[in-house]
């Protein structure tokens, strides 16, 4: 499930939810919005799993 990726993610690099789905999905409420049932649309599924796989690959390069 999404959301158990992005919850991993979240404690990993310690990024706060809000700006997660600010920088993700241009939606602040986006991971509560999961937390409470949303199913994302594919496309945003995607662009989020694009999203934490280019932040870990800078991440690690730095």
């Amino acid at each position: 499930m999404l959301i158990r990726r992005i919850e991993r993610f979240l404690r990993e690099t310690g990024m706060p939810w809000t700006k997660f789905g600010r920088l993700a999905a241009q939606d602040p409420r986006f991971v509560a919005d999961l937390r409470n049932g949303r199913v994302p649309r594919p496309g945003t599924a995607k662009r989020v799993e694009h999203f934490m796989n280019i932040y870990k690959e800078q991440a690690s390069a730095n």
